[in-house]
């Protein structure tokens, strides 16, 4: 019981200083991106993150789930959007990352498409010459001029100004197809939805809060599923994290319970898997129901050793949610290389969280320790960084 109330003491003054994390910049004072952003230090290379996947599977929240674990002062959209005297934007930047969305390297508008009969998933429709050329004119520490694909209207909009940070981060649709942009990318990952929970979801959203109809629904999936399949899917070979999302298998009939497995390639540069229990074994456990209490059907972890795409994996797996988000502290107990700065950390963050999607559930657990191996992916590449720096200036 004090360990609950603790985390939640933690929580609340996490919570409460989240509240602002992505207020545009000129609703919080803010005169300049400058301001905030984190000047890269002399000599310094920016680690480039890259994250695949489909629309609607969740990726920004993903993406507040990896900035918000790097602390500091955070403003959100770039531009602050247009009603706050900016301009709209895809982009969001920190003190210490930037995410970029590769839909800004559409090669047609909305109306464009209309005309060559592609969808935005076929690669014909992506630039990805520039879209190389800016990666690493920003991994070189280089500013650099990016278009803007405007949602809201479809629209090709005036370019924006993107300074390099710390992080930088690109996701969206085709970040892996091009050979040039993988070779640049220090980590990878993939969000990978099932069929059967894309459905689930899209109904939930398009049917009971847009009052679409199941038939419109279903021809709309079917309509993207070739390109899907064509374009986007091929790409987790390439990812050295993934974070799979299906139905649960603790109830065949149960359509809202998730099973989430993170599939973690062995052998990457500055990453180490985390691991249940016991690392390198093959672990089933069912938590206590005293010390974590779930909704039917339950709650089950697992841990294992598998083959993906060729590559040795370690799997982490949680099937089924959880009612009480203080009470995962349970789990994380049981969990290791977890890349944590202290006991209670992955609680705290999914607490920061707590109504944001899949916080009940591994969706958010595993999003946050993927999130948590990009911090310390970039602080070892930091560290490494230095010394060599130091080095190299003792040997001058």
């Amino acid at each position: 019981m004090k360990l609950s109330m603790t985390i939640g003491a933690i929580a609340v003054a996490t919570a409460s200083a989240f509240t602002t994390s992505f207020m545009p910049t000129n609703l919080r004072g803010v005169s300049s991106q400058s301001s905030l952003q984190m000047a890269l230090a002399e000599g310094e290379t920016p680690i480039v993150i890259g994250l695949a996947a489909d629309s609607g599977c969740g990726k920004s929240t993903f993406m507040r789930r990896v900035t918000s674990t790097f602390g500091g002062e955070q403003c959100g959209p770039l531009g602050g959007g247009f009603g706050n005297g900016g301009w709209e934007t895809n982009t969001l930047v920190s003190d210490m990352a930037t995410v970029i969305c590769l839909d800004d390297y559409h090669l047609n508008d909305r109306e464009g498409r209309k005309v060559s009969g592609l969808t935005a998933l076929n690669t014909a429709e992506q630039k990805f010459d520039l879209m190389y050329e800016h990666v690493k004119a920003l991994k070189d520490g280089q500013s650099v001029m990016k278009p803007i694909y405007n949602h809201v209207n479809g629209t090709l909009d005036t370019p924006e100004e993107i300074t390099p940070t710390p992080v930088i981060i690109i996701e969206g649709l085709h970040p892996f197809v091009d050979e040039r942009v993988r070779e640049l990318i220090d980590f990878s990952l993939y969000l990978d939805i099932s069929p059967e929970v894309k459905l689930n979801w899209k109904i939930q959203r398009d049917m009971e809060e847009r009052g679409h109809s199941l038939e419109s629904i279903m021809a709309s999936i079917e309509a993207r599923k070739p390109d899907f399949d064509a374009y986007i899917e091929p790409q987790k070979e390439f990812a050295d994290y993934v974070i799979e999302v299906l139905p649960t298998d603790l109830d065949p009939e149960d359509k809202s319970t998730l099973k989430v497995r993170a599939i973690q390639k062995k052998g990457v540069a500055d990453f180490t898997p985390t691991y249940l229990m016991d690392e390198g074994s093959e672990i089933e456990w069912t938590p206590s129901a005293d010390k974590l209490s779930s909704p039917a059907p339950g709650l089950k972890l697992k841990y294992s050793q598998e083959q993906y795409f060729g590559n040795d994996v370690a799997v982490v797996e949680m099937d089924g949610s959880f009612d009480n988000i203080q009470e995962l502290v349970y789990v994380e107990s049981n969990l290791g290389n977890t890349n944590s700065k202290f006991y209670g950390e992955i609680t705290q963050a999914m607490l920061s969280l707590a109504d944001s999607p899949g916080s009940n559930n591994g969706t958010g657990l595993m999003q946050t320790l993927a999130a948590f191996a990009i911090r310390e992916l970039y602080n070892k590449k930091a560290a490494s960084a230095k010394l060599a720096a130091t080095a190299a200036a003792a040997s001058a």
